[in-house]
């Protein structure tokens, strides 16, 4: 029941983080705003009430936190699997495999930097009319 409360606190605060991210337009993610006020409300609560470091990593929030680092690395397995799974075909093409990721990247920038100034010139001309 602890976890569950734990996530709870962890979802509700990415909750928040996300309604002020859109419907301020801020421009960090949702979730890092709600981490950035976790911190603040715990920093708020330790003046308010003295905790140590064992107190919060045996509250419920604590043990959250512990569960999901505990299963972190559960997440870098399929991509540490599909490196070694293909680490012939990496060895074979890796200099074309570079040099596409390089080139598509260059391109992407690109084609990023045209779009953005092409809307500039159309809002300019929007907000001139």
């Amino acid at each position: 029941m602890a976890m569950i409360r734990g996530f709870f606190i962890l979802l509700v605060f990415q909750l928040v983080g996300e309604v002020l991210a859109r419907g301020l337009y801020l421009p960090a993610p949702g979730p890092v705003i709600g981490l950035a006020l976790l911190v603040v409300a715990l920093a708020l609560f330790r003046r308010w009430r003295p905790f140590d470091e064992e107190a919060l990593a045996a509250s419920d929030l604590g043990q959250a936190a512990r569960g999901l680092l505990a299963a972190l690395p559960l997440l870098f397995v399929p991509a540490g699997v599909g490196v070694v799974q293909y680490l012939g075909l990496l060895r074979d093409q890796g200099l074309a495999l570079a040099a596409a990721l390089v080139v598509s990247t260059v391109a992407t920038l690109i084609a990023t930097v045209g779009v953005f100034l092409l809307v500039k010139r159309l809002v300019g001309a929007w907000e001139k009319a």
